[in-house]
């Protein structure tokens, strides 16, 4: 057996190389990875954005990342359930640590975010980003665009996001309308799943809403969405209060009647297929958590999430 390490965050000796760190300590890079903002030979990158400045009801997302990470520590670089595999085998992956933000000035954020995301898909192949508040997703959208032209958007969310937007606001709640009247998002081609609330419009995105998801199988759910996507460049984006308050309390805007997190997961399982050249995890608060539920959650489906790219680059 390999000799063990601890920090293997700091300690790695290459980007794909398993950690040996005891679960319960050791540095708290996501899932492991080294803490590094050197690109050469990554083709995954972790980043987090502890940014809470937009949020209409309670405030606290910018520690998500913080507890994200801390909550991916339980995956103790085994295989992957229900991958099957170790996921940066073939996938280089580091974490890039955070957004360094003007919290004094958050006029600035917006461009802040994407000037550096923009910079990492200058030569990483895969950016995941861990939130922070919905507001993050439109300037990240604007880098990925950038790079890949406008994508359809896979958005699970209690909420569509589409409120008024003046083009100045910073709002988490009007990203999508702002997306799609810049181009950023096909209207056409995206989705949005868990939908518990109504907003004044649609911007013309399917929308499958809370008590629809009940009726429905999980592998009917993610069906649905690779038939709406068509097979174009998508971005994925997951509002940690798409899942019920049972499943994800330590949220800033939680609406009751939402999935499971175990229904969610295997809908995000049956995604292979999808096309994603990026996604992000959002709207973790911690402050309103119970024994790190709502983190575990996050992390899960951040995992899932590099997960289905592991998948895509073995096929």
């Amino acid at each position: 057996m390999a000799e063990k390490s601890i920090d293997h965050a700091f300690t790695a000796l290459d980007l794909t190389s398993a950690a040996t760190d005891p679960t319960y300590a050791g540095v708290l890079s996501f899932m492991r990875r080294r803490y590094t903002k050197v690109l050469d030979g990554v083709d995954t990158v972790v980043w987090g954005i502890p940014f809470d400045a937009a949020t209409s009801n309670r405030p606290g997302t910018r520690f998500g990342p913080q507890a994200i990470r801390r909550a991916s520590a339980i995956f103790d670089n085994d295989p992957q359930y229900p991958f099957e595999r170790d996921l940066f085998t073939a996938m280089p992956t580091i974490d890039y640590g955070d957004c360094r933000l003007d919290y004094g000035n958050h006029w600035d954020t917006p461009a802040t975010i994407e000037k550096e995301a923009t910079h990492i898909l200058s030569k990483a192949n895969f950016l995941l980003t861990l939130g922070g508040d919905h507001f993050i997703t439109w300037p990240l959208l604007k880098a990925h665009v950038a790079k890949h032209g406008p994508l359809a958007m896979v958005q699970f969310d209690a909420h569509q996001d589409t409120w008024f937007d003046d083009g100045k606001r910073i709002d988490h709640g009007s990203f999508v309308g702002r997306a799609v009247r810049e181009g950023l998002i096909d209207p056409n081609h995206s989705i949005q799943i868990g939908i518990r609330t109504h907003a004044p419009e649609d911007c013309g995105i399917r929308i499958v809403y809370g008590h629809q998801l009940e009726e429905m199988r999980a592998a009917d759910i993610a069906a649905l969405i690779l038939e709406h996507t068509a097979g174009k460049p998508a971005y994925l984006t997951f509002d940690i209060d798409c899942l019920d308050p049972a499943f994800a309390p330590g949220t800033g805007t939680p609406v009751a009647g939402g999935p499971s997190s175990a229904k969610i997961l295997s809908v995000l399982q049956n995604l292979h297929p999808l096309d994603i050249r990026g996604a992000d995890v959002v709207e973790v608060a911690p402050a309103y958590d119970h024994a790190d539920i709502t983190a575990i959650a996050g992390a899960t489906v951040a995992m899932y999430m590099l997960g289905l790219r592991a998948e895509r680059l073995a096929r």
